[in-house]
């Protein structure tokens, strides 16, 4: 934990200071989270301010110091559902929803001006994006917990209120639904635009 339980007991007693250097200590944590699961930088600021917000509200809730973190996890995500709910009613275009042509040309403009090995990793990690926009937010966001954040299932199972059993079964079908993801990607492009298919 990167505080220690006295400072989220004065928090909790209405010490405004206290509260402040909780925010400051998380800060950067939380923000890099809620960056990963809605991904739009440029309202990421937002999100943040929701979930402290709600963890100022509901901090006299918290009893143990060593579900904080998770606790504070839990706030956040649902922030961020929350956000991604509001995104999907307002029907905001993005990436995933561009046709492949315009995909491509993005991706030679961008090639045409970076390095070999940093186009690559641009790949990798468009690749990646476009295979988590293509499941739910529910499994986006439970995979984004577990293999980027880096949290156990012990952290997950407080985050989501299960058994730990219930989220291997959890990520196992999330990550069976981007491997289908993966394979309907590999196996879209075999048409290509402007081939005139006859034998």
């Amino acid at each position: 934990m990167l505080i220690d339980f006295g400072l989220i007991q004065r928090a909790q007693a209405g010490d405004d200071a206290a509260f402040n250097q909780i925010v400051a200590a998380y800060r950067k944590r939380i923000l890099g989270t809620i960056g990963r699961l809605i991904g739009r930088p440029e309202d990421v600021e937002d999100v943040a301010q929701e979930a402290f917000l709600r963890l100022y509200f509901s901090l006299d809730q918290l009893r143990t110091p060593d579900v904080f973190e998770p606790w504070l996890y839990r706030l956040t995500v649902n922030a961020s559902y929350d956000y991604l709910r509001r995104q999907r009613r307002r029907k905001e275009s993005r990436m995933a929803d561009l046709s492949e042509q315009q995909v491509m040309m993005a991706d030679a403009s961008a090639s045409g001006q970076q390095s070999t090995e940093q186009s690559r990793q641009n790949q990798a990690r468009e690749l990646a994006q476009s295979l988590l926009a293509a499941v739910s937010n529910e499994d986006r966001i439970l995979l984004t917990l577990k293999e980027v954040e880096g949290l156990s299932l012990k952290e997950l199972s407080v985050i989501y209120q299960v058994k730990e059993n219930v989220l291997k079964v959890r990520l196992f079908r999330a990550r069976q639904r981007v491997l289908k993801a993966f394979e309907k990607q590999e196996s879209s492009p075999s048409q290509t635009p402007g081939r005139d298919r006859r034998d």
